[in-house]
């Protein structure tokens, strides 16, 4: 049995995921129906499926998935583009809705373009996590976590852990451009010391308070862009002595802006743009 149901492809800075309105109908998909609705071949293609639901601690839910069809807790680039749909498809008429997520609740800020279309995003992230057992890493020393050795295949790495509600192990490297991201990401996702895998993070020094990001997602492999990786690798700059609180982090599809406030809080700006929109027609 077949069926269909309607769907909106959107990207934060080229991190792109097909989103599904759920708050009138209770949609639920298996792993194996999200691994095809990704699939970029045989698919829609995307970076994994969020859906909207209803909340009953906030104003709406983000349900993620990334394209391997597993759960993910939190995505940034993800949660501007739901700000994006549920003002442009006349969900809410708030521009500061509150939206549930893995991490907690989070509050967005809207900024509309002349035609009153949500063009750019402000989402408070809340406060970064460093407790090994909540990031989690297996670890028994003292944290944070800062720049301590990992051994991937007789090669030592430099690794910062932290969490945005999702887990994420940043790594500074002289030149991320020619560095073997591809083939050193899923070996550090799926290290023993991450019972959960982690997203990578291969991050490059500009200049002042700039940086280059490139990332390893967990369950999606590389993507361009990652929020809560710029929001960690912000909070790894700045505690390693490379950077101030706040950072302008240029990512393979775009430009993240991130604050780290004095309250703890994690203050993040970008993009949120609609790609197309359309029906697509499963196996049940």
């Amino acid at each position: 049995m077949k069926k269909k149901f309607r769907f909106v492809k959107m990207e934060g800075i080229g991190n792109d995921y097909v989103y599904i309105d759920a708050t009138q109908e209770d949609i639920r998909l298996t792993p194996k129906q999200i691994q095809k609705i990704s699939d970029r071949h045989f698919g829609v293609g995307s970076d994994g499926v969020i859906f909207i639901r209803p909340s009953k601690i906030a104003d709406f839910q983000m349900d993620m998935y990334n394209s391997d069809g597993s759960w993910s807790e939190m995505c940034g680039n993800g949660i501007r583009c739901v700000g994006k749909y549920i003002y442009d498809f006349g969900l809410t008429h708030s521009k500061n809705p509150k939206i549930e997520t893995g991490k907690g609740v989070l509050e967005l800020d809207l900024e509309l373009d002349d035609n009153q279309k949500v063009k750019m995003v402000t989402v408070d992230m809340g406060k970064p996590i460093f407790e090994p057992t909540k990031i989690p890493v297996i670890w028994e020393g003292e944290y944070p976590i800062l720049e301590e050795p990992i051994l991937i295949h007789n090669q030592e790495l430099l690794f910062s852990a932290v969490s945005m509600g999702n887990p994420h192990a940043v790594i500074f490297v002289d030149n991320n451009r020619t560095f073997p991201v591809t083939e050193m990401g899923p070996k550090i996702e799926n290290h023993p010391m991450f019972p959960k895998r982690t997203n990578v993070e291969f991050v490059t020094f500009l200049e002042k308070d700039h940086l280059h990001q490139r990332t390893w997602e967990r369950g999606a492999g590389e993507t361009l862009a990652c929020g809560t990786g710029a929001c960690a690798v912000t909070v790894a700059s700045h505690l390693t002595g490379r950077t101030g609180r706040y950072v302008q982090i240029d990512l393979l599809g775009g430009t993240l802006w991130i604050e780290w406030l004095q309250n703890d809080h994690i203050i993040m700006k970008g993009p949120a743009t609609f790609v197309f929109e359309g029906e697509i027609q499963i196996e049940e």
